[in-house]
């Protein structure tokens, strides 16, 4: 008997080492409202260079055995340091011509999370939102008080004209043309855009991210839904990763990036199904215009959006990827 216990218990264990990894996945997105028109074929070329750098980024770590978390972070990274998009450096402007940038980081595998808001010169929040995760009780931290804390942790900081670029300054005049006469704004590109992260490691551990500058011309002091766990950003093992993209007031209202898990843990819906129903259905009932990326535990993918465009990519085990900005 002792000795079939201990070869059942031998054959568990080589079980367990030879059990199949999990697909890993990582689906990214630069934000969403791009219309064709206002899309320039070297623009869009230039955006689909840096998404896919996002997107190599993050697949060598997860391709090594790395954490989902960690590819979240590092391709969240590289698309806060490029111009082209609206967080870290190219972030929208406020009213007062100033960056305040919002973030937020989830591990799906403990359930813990990180967030900042109206954060200046932070040069990659995504790490701040990490840190305050991994070293501090607390899950949000705004302003001043993130700002102290990011300097304690000897994060890098640049100066405000770094993040200020001449395209969301000629974004913020459009806007406040527009407002001073009374014009309604039909671009949505002009006060929108976030970049974001979901991934999927070899473990079957889920993580999501969101980094973003905000509206534009937004008051000094405001937050939108990025950096708020549940609305903007959303990992939960077992259900699925979210990062939203979009008019945050929409998306907090609606409680975007959660309502995709309770549809799918309640209403037993796949992932798509349950994006799709929350982008096309749940989020017009308060005027919501954006998208979300979102992955399951299984690798699934779903990128729904009610906007003319998102920029939007993926990758998946064997390396393959997918960019796009507008419905195929």
């Amino acid at each position: 008997m002792k000795t079939l216990r201990l070869i059942l218990a031998t054959f568990a264990l080589h079980a367990v080492s030879f059990a199949a990894d999990a697909p890993i996945t990582l689906v990214i997105h630069g934000g969403a409202g791009v219309a064709r028109a206002d899309l320039s074929a070297e623009k869009e070329a230039e955006c689909r260079k840096v998404l896919e750098e996002a997107l190599q980024g993050g697949h060598k770590i997860l391709r090594e055995g790395g954490t989902s978390l960690d590819a979240v972070q590092a391709a969240i990274i590289i698309l806060e340091d490029s111009p082209l998009f609206n967080a870290g450096r190219g972030s929208a402007l406020t009213s007062a011509g100033t960056v305040e940038m919002d973030v937020s980081i989830m591990d799906g595998q403990k359930h813990t999370a990180g967030a900042a808001a109206c954060v200046t010169g932070v040069r990659n929040p995504v790490r701040l939102a990490r840190l305050i995760m991994e070293r501090t009780p607390h899950v949000l931290l705004v302003g001043q008080g993130a700002e102290t804390f990011a300097k304690e942790c000897k994060l890098p900081f640049e100066p405000m004209e770094y993040f200020i670029t001449p395209e969301q300054q000629k974004r913020l005049r459009k806007v406040q043309k527009a407002q001073a006469s009374a014009t309604p704004i039909t671009d949505f590109t002009l006060r929108t855009g976030t970049v974001g992260a979901v991934a999927l490691d070899k473990a079957g551990h889920l993580a999501a991210g969101t980094s973003t500058g905000g509206l534009t011309n937004k008051r000094p002091g405001r937050a939108g839904d990025s950096p708020l766990i549940g609305a903007g950003t959303y990992a939960e093992d077992g259900a699925c990763a979210v990062s939203c993209t979009g008019h945050g007031e929409s998306f907090i209202r609606s409680v975007v990036a959660y309502d995709v898990a309770a549809h799918m843990k309640y209403a037993k819906s796949d992932v798509a199904t349950a994006a799709r129903r929350v982008i096309h259905e749940v989020l017009p009932k308060h005027e919501g215009k954006g998208g979300l990326i979102a992955l399951d535990s299984s690798g699934n993918i779903s990128t729904p959006f009610n906007t003319p465009g998102m920029f939007h990519a993926w990758i998946k085990a064997d390396g393959t990827i997918h960019v796009a900005i507008f419905e195929e």
